[in-house]
């Protein structure tokens, strides 16, 4: 481990700086440094690796990372008033240490990364070892939006995914937590869960007592790691997957056939939802929650094939009650983006997709 020069404690720093937590933002500051250390050597990080830290506040994890050697950090930090006691660190880590003030939402890591793609792996490239890792303790209000960021740029291989497969270590609520690991047929399967696991190997590495942070949550919080997979789950674009977990989870407890008919409009439901179930061999009384991932990669693949010979079906939305498939027909993306597997497939079927996207070669 690598001793960092004497520093002011996080405590200290936040007095000195007067970093009071903006609730507003959802800030909660992780001071054990047991805990910030666990973090960081559970992500993984080496002597080897390039991290980038989202959103590192006072710096609690952000010296964690650092006393493990690694070889770069870039942290992603929007609030101004964190810059000061960030640019201290920065001094006492040797010239490894960079600091973005920029919304994470907005930022490219690819940029970040940008001087160190002559070090970025194979995707297929089966090592445990990865040596670019993407850290945070992410503010509550964020951690949704920005891990259905994560997971489509991980689909696409994109942004951070250029450069493999490389890990994310990020906190969430620990029912959210839950809810990204839970197994099949359990009750806090959900939407969240297909997608982050179709995509990714979730690991819910341990979870952190509300009462370590500052101000105190009134939830604990669960970090979890996701490895991504070198084959998706579900043989489709993130679209189609997304809409078809967030149909199917919109009525968690009823029958399926009722989630799957508010895929179509009303005039096409029964026999369009009917016709999906029948091909995939699933009862049409089953739930949401006990289907699992073979399940619904059939399902995708079916619906798929069902907007491209449908056009506008992908993007009618059965909450909007006066659309129709004519007067969706003057929109743009009336088909899903594919990947090129997919491609494959479906021209052997002999369907056309012109106007679709190929995502991935």
């Amino acid at each position: 481990m690598f001793r960092l020069p004497p520093l002011p404690s996080l405590r200290d720093f936040i007095y000195m700086y007067r970093l009071k937590a903006k609730k507003i933002l959802s800030q909660n500051y992780l001071m054990d440094m047991n805990l910030t250390r666990k973090i960081a050597r559970k992500a993984g990080v080496t002597e080897n690796s390039h991290v980038i830290e989202i959103g590192p506040g006072p710096g609690g994890i952000t010296r964690a990372i650092l006393e493990r050697n690694c070889r770069s950090l870039n942290v992603i930090e929007l609030d101004s008033r964190f810059i000061p006691p960030l640019q201290h660190v920065a001094e006492a880590a040797e010239g490894r240490m960079k600091i973005h003030r920029q919304d994470i939402l907005k930022t490219d890591i690819a940029d970040v990364w940008k001087d160190y793609e002559n070090e970025k792996s194979e995707w297929l490239d089966d090592r445990k070892i990865n040596n670019f890792h993407i850290i945070g303790n992410l503010p509550f209000n964020i951690a949704s939006p920005l891990i259905i960021k994560y997971l489509r740029d991980m689909s696409y291989r994109r942004g951070a995914w250029k450069f493999g497969r490389v890990p994310l270590t990020l906190t969430f609520q620990a029912e959210v937590a839950r809810r990204i690991c839970s197994p099949v047929d359990t009750d806090d399967r959900s939407r969240i869960s297909i997608v982050s696991q179709y995509i990714s190997e979730p690991e819910y590495i341990f979870e952190i007592p509300g009462g370590c942070f500052v101000p105190a949550p009134k939830v604990n919080v669960g970090v979890v790691k996701f490895v991504p997979r070198i084959e998706p789950l579900i043989p489709c674009s993130f679209e189609v997957v997304e809409k078809v977990a967030r149909h199917i989870f919109h009525y968690r407890q009823k029958n399926i056939i009722k989630c799957i008919k508010t895929f179509y409009p009303e005039e096409l439901s029964k026999d369009l939802a009917n016709s999906l179930l029948e091909k995939c061999g699933i009862s049409s009384r089953a739930v949401s929650y006990q289907l699992g991932m073979q399940e619904f990669s059939d399902i995708c693949q079916v619906y798929e094939k069902q907007c491209l010979e449908i056009p506008g079906l992908f993007i009618y939305d059965y909450t909007r009650v006066k659309d129709t498939l004519e007067s969706l027909q003057s929109k743009e993306n009336l088909f899903p983006p594919l990947l090129h597997n997919s491609y494959n497939l479906l021209e052997k079927d002999g369907i056309s997709f012109k106007e679709s996207k190929i995502l991935i070669n």
